[in-house]
């Protein structure tokens, strides 16, 4: 999902701008003023001072005006074209997304609509964007499977190109046991503290899954959770780059939790070429790259026919 994953990287950059942001404005009595009507689809002032608000904070500077109104114009043909093949986002759709960047930025959903409140963006303006590209990403998806479509043979071709070797595309999957050294809300630094002794001293102790598991359960606020099993392409890097280098048996360094410290039991560790974190990578590249050539050709189709009046 290209354009998911650029905006969400665009909403990070846009919390730490919300100055800039809110400097730039429309006058108020010119916001319900119909700049441009795409397809049926009226586009006001308003419309456009609140995208170029979020793609200002994006891109740390003012932008083009009429850069702005071409996205707007683009978004509506998006959605009107998406009609015409019964395609539809929902509004839970739009919702989820607008909720997973809150959970992104480890805040509320609420929090989140607080930040946008103070730079002047609306929430209704962000789920706008996430309506017409979460509708764009859906309706290239439907009508160009075949073209999207990366197979085994297209990675061999593209790994073979970049000189990759066998031992580049090797994977893991790994059975992790959750351990939790519990520390209850509000506790006191210095609690913290041993908690956190504790904890060095389980994984000190803890040298083989067998031993170590039981022994663990039996430890007062110690919690084990069940199994989980992950391929090393799932994680991100560093934690990736943490587990390569554990030996099987052991507990990974503890991090803090609303729960309590967190490590991990390495109990399984078993190589694959099946889904490598390097063919994982190589596949979403030949994806993105299909997406976009399919995109934009469409797009280009799709401006042809529409019906678009300047007022």
């Amino acid at each position: 999902m290209p354009k998911i994953n650029a905006t969400r990287r665009s909403i990070r950059r846009w919390l730490a701008s919300l100055l800039l942001a809110a400097a730039i404005g429309a006058p108020a009595a010119a916001r319900a003023q119909v700049v441009v009507i795409a397809n049926g689809s009226p586009i006001t002032a308003y419309d456009i001072d609140q995208r170029i608000k979020l793609d200002a904070a994006s891109a740390h500077q003012k932008p083009d005006r009429k850069a702005v109104i071409q996205e707007l114009i683009d978004d509506r043909l998006t959605i009107a074209k998406a009609k015409v093949y019964g395609l539809e986002v929902t509004e839970k759709q739009v919702d989820d997304a607008y909720d997973n960047m809150a959970k992104g930025q480890h805040i509320t959903p609420e929090q989140f609509g607080q930040l946008l409140a103070h730079s002047g963006v609306a929430p209704n303006t962000i789920k706008a964007r996430l309506r017409a590209e979460l509708t764009w990403n859906q309706l290239i998806r439907g009508k160009y499977p075949s073209s999207l479509e990366v197979g085994e043979s297209d990675i061999t071709k593209a790994m073979q190109a970049r000189n990759e070797t066998a031992n580049d595309t090797l994977g893991y999957i790994y059975t992790l046991y959750p351990v939790i050294v519990v520390i209850p809300p509000g506790s006191s630094a210095a609690a913290i503290e041993n908690k956190k002794r504790e904890a060095e001293s389980l994984r000190g102790r803890f040298v083989t899954c067998k031993e170590g598991l039981p022994f663990a359960r039996a430890v007062r606020d110690v919690a084990v959770r069940d199994p989980v099993s992950r391929n090393s392409s799932d994680l991100v890097p560093q934690l990736r780059e943490l587990l390569g280098k554990m030996e099987v048996g052991h507990l990974t360094t503890p991090e803090m939790t609303p729960q309590g410290l967190q490590m991990f039991a390495v109990c399984e560790k078993k190589s694959t070429k099946t889904d490598s974190p390097v063919k994982v990578q190589m596949r979403q590249e030949l994806f993105a790259k299909r997406f976009e050539t399919e995109a934009k050709k469409f797009l280009m189709e799709i401006r042809k026919q529409a019906m678009i009046e300047y007022k």
